[in-house]
């Protein structure tokens, strides 16, 4: 399968891979900053944005697969990537496989104990419905500090202080896409994300996460490390889910500063 792209910028190339939401458009209130000083290249994951949907079993493993396939399709051995919550997940494993450069993890799932894998489940699957049930509503909805307040006390550490244009992709895309709920499921049913042991990875390791983080709660940046103990963990401060969200200049600086 090859996967839907966008390419903006010029230099080393950076691969980046969105979480649930909208796909490549995740990435857009860092996007134009990043491609400032790189050749950046983001990625619509099977099922989400222009990609088609994977014909067979949809896990973090046939998902992380696809991410693989695209790498040598496209002649990117050795390049450094960076994902976001799945995408996060998804960019620990190829560093895991030995693919691809430097790694940059922002807030990544599977670290989570069985209780806090319930509770991720049991909160985001009525927000997904949620939004579902209020798209026509969504544009009005987010263009209001108390509507974002509302809607997105869960994702981010203040909501009110984005803008509408941040956040509508992500939220529509959460409202838009079936395989949002199969991925998720892959999330929360599937195992958990495996560790690679000292000197084994190819490049360096960067795990950044929101102190607010109410999805992958910071407790389990312990466990990430844990498992991945060549990382460096870097905090976001007053931040949630999405650091490209609530600190867009901080994940700039520290996705170029991390990555080569």
């Amino acid at each position: 399968m090859s996967l839907n792209h966008v390419r903006r910028g010029s230099g080393r190339p950076l691969l980046l891979i969105h979480g649930l939401g909208a796909g490549w458009r995740s990435w857009s209130p860092i996007l134009g900053a990043l491609a400032e000083h790189r050749e950046v290249i983001a990625v619509d994951l099977p099922g989400f944005g222009e990609t088609p949907p994977l014909t067979g079993e949809v896990s973090i493993a046939t998902l992380t697969d696809s991410v693989a396939d695209f790498i040598r399709e496209q002649g990117l051995d050795g390049v450094s990537t960076v994902g976001q919550s799945m995408g996060g997940r998804m960019v620990l494993e190829l560093a895991r496989r030995g693919l691809g450069g430097d790694t940059v993890a922002l807030d990544p799932g599977g670290f989570w104990s069985d209780r806090e894998v319930f509770a991720f489940g049991a909160t985001l699957r009525p927000s997904i419905k949620l939004v579902r049930a209020l798209r026509p509503l969504l544009p009005a909805l987010l263009g209001s500090s108390v509507g974002r307040t509302l809607l997105l006390a869960q994702l981010s550490a203040r909501p009110w202080a984005l803008s509408r244009d941040t956040v509508l992709a992500d939220v529509r895309g959460l409202a838009d896409f079936p395989v949002n709920g199969t991925a998720l499921d892959a999330l929360i049913h599937g195992p958990k994300q495996q560790g690679a042991p000292a000197g084994t990875v190819t490049g360096r390791v960067t795990i950044g996460w929101g102190r607010r983080d109410l999805v992958t709660v910071p407790k389990q940046a312990a466990r990430a490390v844990e498992l991945f103990p060549d990382a460096v963990l870097h905090w976001f401060e007053r931040c949630g889910h999405f650091p490209q969200w609530d600190a867009p200049q901080e994940a700039t600086r520290l996705i170029l500063d991390s990555t080569q």
